[in-house]
């Protein structure tokens, strides 16, 4: 009885090792996907600022707009290095951790069948136990029992021992596994901060040597242009009112531009932050041609 007791002790430790390996493989992997699916989000809204960059550099002085095009375009390149990281998270980390719930069910399905056998060997030891207080002197029923005793006993020792082997290929397994899986992790994580670093520091380099100064030239010099075709010359009679000088100031303020960036603000109040994003890969590409 003994001997069935260490068992039983026995099967309880391989059962908490699986129950440990459920659980928390299982909150890593849903953690890990939910890392994903966050980066791909993040990748998502970077193309949207990339497509806004672009649309803004359209719209301004040429160092200006040179500038915004090529830190929309480092910016780009960052968001397919996140894509590749987002790929291989997904392939490397998410899906391997998946694959434990498979592996999980199979070692809980050796451990009920080596519950059956321990169960049979118990009830067979118990019938023994009531055969020798009830007919102690029925030595060919004793025998008997004694006999399907020891076959009960063979059995749960070939399970136990079947189930040691696998409880010990499913450590191992694990151990390696979550090796591998969180040094896959920190790889793919190191490879894509490297590259990112790389093209931050380009497009950081490139903001730096923007020239403002010519750019504020460019722009006051059109601006002397669009004024200097006002005659500088006191009013006289013949010079327009006031009232229609404020007339044309009006015009003015409304220009094209303006009302550009009127319909640009209401187009963004109709849109939504959570409205999904349309793959930019091909825009990219483009851009970087």
């Amino acid at each position: 009885m003994n001997i069935v007791l260490s068992r039983d002790s026995q099967v309880r430790g391989m059962e908490n090792t699986v129950s440990n390996a459920e659980k928390y493989f299982g909150q890593f992997c849903s953690l890990l996907a939910a890392y994903t699916r966050k980066t791909a989000r993040l990748r998502d809204k970077a193309d949207q600022l990339v497509r806004q960059l672009v649309d803004f550099a359209n719209t301004e002085t040429p160092e200006l707009r040179a500038a915004v095009r090529s830190f929309a375009e480092d910016l780009a390149k960052v968001q397919d290095y996140r894509q590749a990281e987002v790929e291989r998270l997904e392939t490397k980390v998410v899906t391997p951790l998946k694959l434990y719930g498979a592996q999980i069910k199979q070692t809980r399905a050796e451990i009920k069948k080596f519950k059956r056998v321990r169960n049979n060997e118990i009830k067979q030891l118990e019938k023994l136990e009531k055969l020798r207080q009830k007919s102690p002197s029925d030595r060919q029923m004793i025998s008997q029992a004694e006999t399907r005793v020891q076959r009960a006993s063979v059995d749960a020792s070939r399970t136990t021992q079947q189930l040691e082997e696998t409880i010990d290929t499913f450590q191992k397994q694990k151990l390696k596994d979550l090796q591998k899986i969180f040094s896959d992790f920190i790889t793919i994580e190191m490879v894509f901060h490297a590259k990112a670093v790389e093209v931050y520091s380009s497009a950081f380099q490139a903001l730096e040597n923007y020239d403002l100064e010519r750019d504020l030239e460019d722009f006051r010099a059109k601006m002397r242009g669009v004024y200097g075709l006002y005659d500088p010359r006191p009013l006289t009679d013949t010079a327009p009112s006031l009232a229609s000088l404020g007339s044309l100031a009006g015009q003015s303020a409304e220009s094209p531009i303006r009302n550009q960036r009127k319909e640009e603000e209401a187009s963004e109040d109709d849109s939504t932050d959570e409205d999904p994003v349309e793959d930019l890969r091909g825009q990219r590409q483009g851009l970087h041609q």
